[in-house]
């Protein structure tokens, strides 16, 4: 295979509240060199918290936790880290403060950006913050990778906006892949894009047991190329 390989994984822990140890094993399962993560620890010891969830996933955190409202990054050992940031979106008064995480990394030679947020629930937030991401994203040169929660499906004005110029990595699998909620999936909500100068090669919603016991979203999973130098 020309290029570099790259195995992404977005996945909406649900604050890890329900089987750790289905999580655990599922994404050691799937050995990626990437985990997006929403819902991951945000509050009281979240950097010892973020840090447990990596070492219990074989990996090392690359960005995120508190400074991007619980979005996450997540690397392998095999993906080097150059640098990192963070988005905040603007607070409405009684909901949540959101936003989400960069990290530009390479790995055996191939550069990328990844990126990762968790949108609004509220129809009224969800457009705004949507935009601020896009904005974020469009800035960022180079093969980029951005997955997220965005709950809402891909006929809705957040989503088409989020996937303006990008490549919807569902679309090398055909049809409509659902992901919430696990246990009997009925919406897709969750999302992973990439820049055009991104191979994909392979997508997947991953529908296993230990699927439905560890979030109460299903995870989503591509093997990508990267272009390398």
């Amino acid at each position: 295979m020309a290029g570099v390989p790259l195995r992404v994984l977005s996945y909406n822990v649900h604050g890890l509240r329900d089987d750790r140890a289905a999580l655990t094993g599922l994404v050691r399962e799937l050995a990626p060199d990437v985990v997006i993560v929403q819902e991951a620890p945000r509050r009281f010891r979240w950097r010892h918290k973020c840090a447990a969830l990596a070492d219990d996933f074989g990996m090392v955190v690359a960005a995120g936790g508190l400074p991007s409202l619980g979005n996450l990054l997540l690397v392998s050992l095999r993906v080097r880290v150059h640098d990192t940031w963070c988005l905040r979106y603007p607070l409405t008064p009684g909901r949540h403060l959101r936003g989400a995480a960069f990290a530009s990394c390479s790995v055996h030679g191939g550069r990328f950006t990844v990126s990762g947020s968790h949108l609004a629930t509220d129809p009224a937030e969800r457009p705004d913050q949507a935009a601020l991401w896009k904005q974020a994203l469009s800035e960022v040169e180079g093969p980029l990778v951005a997955g997220g929660d965005l709950n809402e499906g891909p006929g809705g004005g957040a989503w088409r906006t989020v996937a303006d110029g990008l490549v919807d990595t569902a679309a090398s699998a055909g049809g409509t892949p659902l992901t919430f909620p696990a246990t009997l999936p009925r919406l897709r909500l969750d999302a992973l894009f990439v820049s055009p100068d991104v191979e994909v090669s392979r997508y997947e919603v991953v529908e296993s047991e230990a699927a439905r016991r560890a979030s109460d979203h299903l995870p989503v999973v591509a093997d990508l190329v990267l272009a390398g130098t």
